[in-house]
């Protein structure tokens, strides 16, 4: 489900209709992050690093409203609020290749694994790119760790 933001009485309108402007009104940032005590609960629970952190990442962003804000319309009018947010995150393959798989958010980390998982290996299966089909409420996870990107 989802709603339609009141732009009239919505602090950061002006911000909107601004940056609403440009070719692409967004961007992208990398950061180092220290994942060492993440980590370690997860080996602990004898829980995949991955679902690990695609689970409190959602978390998050299912807490945060405005991480729930997708703009719509094709004149980029509208500002929706989902109620939540899934992901869509890619995929390896024991053959090298990889695709787009899509996880549902579930608050309950054990539900949570347990659908994850079974996307994972249903997704395992499958050959080709397999573009998740998902709407818009969703969080896009690639992640590449063995590469750090450096800013000048």
């Amino acid at each position: 489900m989802k709603h339609r933001l009141d732009l009239d009485t919505w602090l950061r309108k002006d911000h909107f209709h601004f940056f609403s402007q440009f070719e692409e009104p967004f961007f992208g940032v990398c950061v180092t992050i220290d994942c060492t005590q993440a980590y370690k609960a997860a080996k602990e629970s004898g829980c995949s690093f991955f679902l690990f952190y695609l689970h409190k990442s959602l978390l998050a962003a299912n807490q945060i409203e405005p991480f729930r804000y997708r703009i719509e319309n094709s004149e980029m009018s509208e500002v929706m609020v989902y109620d939540v947010v899934n992901a869509s995150s890619t995929i390896n393959r024991a053959n090298g290749t990889f695709g787009f798989a899509y996880m549902e958010y579930y608050q309950k980390q054990e539900e949570f694994f347990l659908h994850a998982q079974k996307e994972i290996e249903r997704f395992q299966s499958t050959t080709g790119l397999v573009p998740a089909v998902s709407g818009e409420n969703v969080i896009h996870y690639s992640s590449i760790p063995w590469i750090n990107f450096v800013t000048v």
